[in-house]
């Protein structure tokens, strides 16, 4: 088993409101045939506002995938080390003492990933396992905490640090028309997030179980269409009704593990949209407010895609946690259908692991300061 610490999150200084984004879709779509109902669909998503890396202007500017890809390394290592260095200083652990890293994003490209900048730039030791995910979509932040508690299960005296950087705006295509389309761009937002997963001590969700599932003959129901001018999403009208069949398996899951879904303490879930959460809520048969942290992150920021999850579990730190050995569920869901779950208990126990390097920050720290952009 391993610990899910208090993740990091920040969001960019660039926002861009409801009623922005609906005269938006407005001036630059009068004559659409199905206005009203995008604007219906954005309403209903319930998101607020949202946060862009890039001011409005150039956001809607489309100079080619070379150019949006340029952006999105250059945004990337500018605003992702502040959120690795709190989330090591959450874990009260230094960047030597990480063993591996999973960095989740498909947003952006890079080869080698970001994860080996990272080792160079910020104090990874030279041997650091490199884990960069980038075709998982949304489900990408369960799965980075899965792969990383699979990792701290081979090796239970390691540690690994997980990264989410999501620039969904670097995505917007003006030509693209559809309804699915113009709802997206009403819905997704920009953010990064990291938290670390402790093989030993910590403070967070001590993960006890994780599993995946894929729907079968789903996969073109969310999508990229890669072309000359860069990601193109795709969004089928079945999606929101993805969580009847999905529900179950998370119930499998936990009985598996001898849990009630239905009656554990805390839900970390991905916010894609409202309707995730209305339909998980009744099929799970727990109450609304059970998925509130999910719901503030989509308020909020939006859909942040993989950094949904660390920014609702942020969230419930916030709060002030939840009783000792609280038994809760995360789950990301994403292209494929796919679902990445996973179970664990609240722990206090703040134990500290092994300290490899001389001088390391493992030394005793309080609350986590302020998160830089986000507010929080």
């Amino acid at each position: 088993m391993a610990t899910l610490c208090r993740p990091a999150v920040a969001v960019p200084e660039h926002v861009i409101s409801l009623e922005q984004t609906l005269d938006l879709v407005r001036t630059v779509h009068p004559d659409h045939p199905q206005l009203p109902l995008a604007l219906r669909l954005i309403t209903n998503t319930g998101v607020r506002k949202r946060h862009l890396v890039q001011p409005l202007e150039e956001t809607l500017r489309h100079p080619g995938f070379e150019a949006r890809n340029r952006v999105y390394e250059a945004e990337a290592k500018a605003r992702v080390p502040d959120v690795v260095q709190r989330a090591l200083h959450n874990a009260r652990l230094a960047a030597s003492e990480i063993d591996l890293i999973v960095y989740v994003s498909c947003t952006g490209f890079m080869m080698p990933s970001l994860t080996a900048w990272m080792i160079n730039k910020l104090g990874f030791r030279s041997d650091t396992r490199q884990l960069p995910i980038a075709q998982l979509g949304c489900a990408a932040g369960g799965s980075a905490i899965n792969r990383a508690h699979d990792f701290c299960t081979a090796y239970p005296e390691a540690n690994a640090l997980v990264v989410a950087c999501e620039f969904c705006s670097l995505s917007y295509q003006p030509d693209d028309l559809g309804v699915g389309t113009l709802l997206s761009n009403g819905l997704f937002g920009d953010a990064v997030a990291a938290a670390v997963v402790r093989g030993s001590g910590g403070t967070g969700v001590l993960i006890e179980r994780n599993g995946s599932h894929l729907i079968p003959d789903t996969e073109d129901w969310i999508a990229y269409s890669v072309r000359s001018t860069g990601f193109h999403f795709l969004l089928d009208r079945r999606v929101p009704g993805t969580m009847e069949p999905l529900a179950p398996v998370l119930a499998d899951l936990a009985g598996q593990h001898g849990w009630d879904a239905s009656a554990l303490d805390f839900y970390i879930v991905h916010a894609g949209g409202p309707r995730i959460l209305d339909d998980l809520s009744t099929h799970l048969k727990v109450p609304s407010e059970a998925f509130r942290f999910s719901r503030a992150t989509l308020t909020e920021y939006g859909n942040i895609a993989s950094a949904v999850v660390l920014d609702a579990l942020r969230r419930l730190f916030d709060e002030g946690g939840v009783a000792d050995q609280a038994r809760g569920l995360i789950a990301g869901f994403g292209p494929g259908i796919s679902a990445e779950i996973a179970l664990g208990r609240w722990t206090t126990t703040g134990r500290i692991g092994r300290q490899r390097a001389s001088g390391a920050s493992s030394t005793a720290l309080s609350a986590d300061r302020p998160l830089s952009h986000a507010g929080r």
